[in-house]
């Protein structure tokens, strides 16, 4: 899996939230033992994509990428949350994907 960790920069206005995010998200939440890294990033990137989170799902996204999910998995997960979670957040979702894999194949 791909080391995690919260911005460092906001350590300065939010050291409580950067260390929970660092020591519980991913230090405790992401290696538990039930789910695999790829599956916890198939989970992740579809809950983000489907509550419009667009400024979390980059960086997840490469997450997922690295947790060894291929783009093609990722925009045939992203399609099939378009009848769940709407359109528009299905949208948003694939055109950050492509931009994404855009870059890593440039």
């Amino acid at each position: 899996m791909a080391t995690q960790s919260a911005p460092q920069e906001l350590a300065g206005i939010a050291p409580k939230l950067v260390e929970v995010t660092n020591e519980v998200l991913f230090q405790d939440v992401w290696e538990r033992p039930g789910l695999s890294p790829r599956d916890r990033s198939l989970v992740t990137v579809s809950v983000l994509a489907a509550l419009y989170r667009s400024e979390q799902l980059p960086y997840h996204l490469g997450v997922a990428l690295d947790n060894g999910l291929t783009v093609e998995e990722l925009s045939e997960a992203i399609t099939h949350l378009a009848f769940y979670a709407g359109w528009p957040n299905a949208m948003t979702a694939i055109t950050l994907l492509k931009k994404i894999a855009d870059e890593c194949s440039a």
